[in-house]
């Protein structure tokens, strides 16, 4: 009786995501019109730290619990995830074009924090110099994306652009809201359900709760993918990424060490190969095309195929 009411919660969460990633896209796209933003500075900076509301709220709440494993977890998880399964899903569904700054730098910078991360965490934690030293990058590298909007020009396309400002605001905050909220459903009842047939909490990290705070990434992204918005389905990525290790990890850092298990440097160096994948993909032509989109999906169902058989 118990599953099937976390079932339904499950499937009450997806709904709310679904629609929350439609206002929230449509919202984002629409005030980038207006105030000519670059929609790629869009992707990178509002949609993704809204999208990784949840890993944030479930990695600090499970450094201040003590559950390491999911805080490092979540986050290597999330990543792994993000690159391999919703690119892969949103190129699947539609080409999607690489800006050169997107190929040139910020793929390159979420590899270098990604193997930063792993060499913090060769002693077995990550303390608060690391965390202090994770947030310095964080604000530098908001200051390099303040330095891209000055210089490009906003190119969106967008019926939502017409609409009054406040309406706009509104429709992000509403749909940023109806994300967040549906994915705490959706990771409280999947982690429930998983904790009933008894998995480890490495495993509900590195697959349950990554998949359920990644959902908003998911729906985001590819509802992104389909309106056209291509760079916001990248920059949602890219920048979810980056902003989940400099300052997801970083903050639970500073609050209190966050244990890194020898299991995790697996997981990391997976996380670091998707990544390389990413940019050797979008190298040459700057573009994710549907085959990109099939390697990435099936590198994701062999890492957890390992994954499940370590369990």
């Amino acid at each position: 009786m118990e599953i099937c009411f976390q079932a339904g919660m499950l499937t009450l969460g997806f709904i709310m995501l679904i629609k929350g990633a439609d206002w929230f896209v449509d919202g984002a796209a629409g005030i980038a019109a207006r105030f000519h933003i670059p929609q790629l500075v869009i992707g990178l900076t509002v949609v993704a730290m809204g999208t990784s509301a949840p890993e944030a709220a479930v990695s600090i709440s499970s450094a201040l619990k003590g559950s390491a494993e999911i805080t490092i977890g979540n986050i290597v998880g999330s990543n792994i995830l993000n690159v391999m399964m919703i690119l892969g899903l949103a190129a699947v569904l539609t080409p999607l074009a690489v800006g050169r700054s997107t190929v040139c730098c910020e793929i390159p910078f979420l590899f270098g924090i990604t193997a930063l991360l792993m060499i913090q965490g060769l002693d077995g934690k990550i303390g608060f110099v690391e965390g202090g030293i994770l947030l310095v990058c964080f604000v530098l590298y908001i200051g390099y994306l303040w330095r891209v909007t000055k210089k490009q020009n906003g190119r969106v396309a967008e019926p939502f652009a017409h609409q009054s400002l406040w309406k706009l605001f509104l429709l992000t905050v509403t749909g940023l809201a109806f994300i967040i909220l549906g994915s705490n459903v959706s990771v409280d009842a999947a982690t429930s359900i998983a904790k009933s047939v008894g998995i480890s909490e490495r495993f509900i990290g590195l697959t349950v709760v990554a998949l359920g705070t990644s959902l908003p990434e998911l729906f985001t992204s590819v509802s992104a993918a389909r309106k056209g918005n291509a760079d916001i389905a990248i920059g949602n990525i890219v920048g979810s990424n980056i902003f989940n290790i400099l300052f997801v990890v970083g903050l639970s850092a500073l609050i209190v060490p966050v244990s890194f298990a020898p299991t995790f440097f697996f997981d990391v160096i997976i996380a670091g190969i998707s990544t390389l994948f990413l940019f050797l993909f979008c190298l040459k032509k700057g573009q994710l095309n549907r085959w990109h989109g099939i390697a990435m999906l099936l590198g994701y169902l062999c890492y957890f195929v390992v994954i499940l058989y370590c369990e």
